[in-house]
C-alpha cells in the first residue's frame, strides 16, 4: 500500500522530512477495523510530532490523525461496522497514523461519516470536533442540549481548526461567543460561523470584552497558546472555569484563579484512546452526534483548503501552511494518485 512517512525528525523545507513508501497493508483483528483511507488533515499536532529533534525511525514512521474513509475489513470482535461503512476518525496517539492507504482503528473511537460531506469535507473534522465536544461538554460541564443557554464563552483562537467547530457547538448549546480574532479575513470567517463578538487578541483583551458588556465571561477555552492567560484569568467569572489544549510549560499564575474558585481544566482529545478508559467509546457516540448535526444542517465543515493527492511533496506544502499560524479552518490532502 502506498504510505507517507519519515525516517528522521527534519524541517518542513527538507525534501527528506517526508518519503513517499510503499508498505505491507495491515492485518485486521480483534476491536480494530480496517479503513481504505481516501482523505486526510493536518493539525498542529502533526507539525509538532514532525518537528526536528533527535532519533531515527527504522521502520518509517507513518503521522496523521484526522481521516476519512470507507471500512475495508472488520476484526472478529468488531460489532459498531462492517465493510463498505463510510467513516470518519480522529486516531490513536500510540498507533500507526492515517498517512497511509489502509489503516488500522480502533472502533470505539471511529464515526459514520456524514452522508452530506465529501470524504475532504469530512476530514477536516474529526480531532476539532471532538476536542472542542469534550472541551465543552466533559470538561466544562456545559450542557449539551441547552440548559446553559444564555451563558457566556469566549474562545480564544477561535479562527483555527479548533475554535471554528467550536463556535458552531457553543451555538448549538445555546451560548453567546465571543470569538477572537485579528485579521479582517478571521475576523468574517468567525462571524460567518455564528460568533456574537469578535475580540481582537492583539488589543487588550479585557477592556473588549468589558466594552461588550460583560464584565466575567462564564466559560473559557484557550486553543491556541497561554500567551493570554492572564487576561482569561481575569476575565473568569466567580466560580467559572477555564479550558485549555496548550502545552504546560508557559507561566500560569493561580492566585486568582484560587481566589475566584475557578476551575482549570485539560483537554488532550487522545486520552481515551491512549489509556483504554472504559468510557472510550464515547468518541464513536460523539462524533456520531457531530455528524447527525451536519446531516441536519445544523453544523458544517471547516474545510478551508485542499490538496490532491496525499503524498511527501503535498504533506511538506501542508505542514508548512500549519506551521505558519495563520490558517483559517482546516488543509486536508485527498486520494492517492494512480
Amino acid at each position: 500500500m502506498k504510505a507517507v512517512g519519515s525516517t528522521h525528525y527534519l524541517p518542513v523545507d527538507n525534501e527528506d522530512a517526508f518519503l513517499d513508501l510503499e508498505l505491507p497493508r495491515p492485518e485486521v483483528r480483534g476491536r480494530d477495523i480496517l479503513v481504505n483511507v481516501k482523505a486526510v488533515a493536518v493539525n498542529p499536532v502533526d507539525t509538532k510530532l514532525r518537528a526536528p529533534k533527535d532519533g531515527v525511525e527504522d521502520p518509517p514512521r507513518v503521522l496523521g490523525f484526522d481521516a476519512s474513509g470507507v471500512v475495508e475489513a472488520v476484526g472478529s470482535n468488531v460489532s459498531l461496522f462492517k465493510p463498505g461503512d463510510e467513516v470518519w476518525y480522529a486516531g490513536d496517539m500510540t498507533r500507526s497514523g492515517s498517512n497511509a492507504e489502509y489503516q488500522l482503528v480502533d472502533e470505539r473511537i471511529v464515526g459514520f461519516k456524514p452522508a452530506r460531506l465529501s470524504f475532504a469535507q469530512a476530514a477536516a473534522l474529526p480531532l476539532t470536533a471532538i476536542t472542542a465536544y469534550e472541551s465543552f461538554f466533559d470538561r466544562l460541564g456545559i450542557d449539551v442540549t441547552g440548559k446553559n443557554g444564555g451563558e457566556s464563552i469566549l474562545i480564544v483562537g477561535a479562527g483555527g481548526g479548533v475554535g471554528s467547530i467550536g463556535i458552531q457547538l457553543a451555538k448549538q448549546a445555546g451560548l453567546t461567543v465571543l470569538a477572537t480574532a485579528s485579521r479582517d479575513q478571521t475576523r468574517r470567517w468567525v462571524i460567518e460561523l455564528g460568533a456574537d463578538h469578535v475580540i481582537n487578541h492583539r488589543e487588550d483583551m479585557v477592556a473588549q470584552v468589558r466594552e461588550a458588556g460583560y464584565e466575567y465571561v462564564d466559560h473559557i477555552a484557550i486553543f491556541n497558546d497561554m500567551s493570554h492567560w492572564d487576561a482569561c484569568v481575569e476575565l473568569i467569572r466567580p466560580q467559572g472555569g477555564i479550558v485549555t489544549i496548550d502545552n504546560t510549560d508557559s507561566p500560569m499564575p493561580m492566585a486568582t484563579m484560587k481566589t475566584k474558585c475557578a476551575s482549570l481544566h485539560w483537554e488532550y482529545m487522545f486520552a481515551r484512546a491512549m489509556y483504554q478508559t472504559p468510557d472510550m467509546v464515547e468518541q464513536h457516540r460523539l462524533l456520531n452526534r457531530v455528524s447527525e448535526g451536519i446531516d441536519n444542517g445544523d453544523l458544517k465543515t471547516t474545510l478551508t483548503e485542499t490538496l490532491s493527492p496525499i503524498n511527501a511533496a503535498n504533506l511538506r506544502k501542508a505542514h508548512a501552511m500549519v506551521e505558519r499560524g495563520d490558517s483559517i479552518g482546516k488543509v486536508v490532502l485527498e486520494g492517492w494518485g494512480d
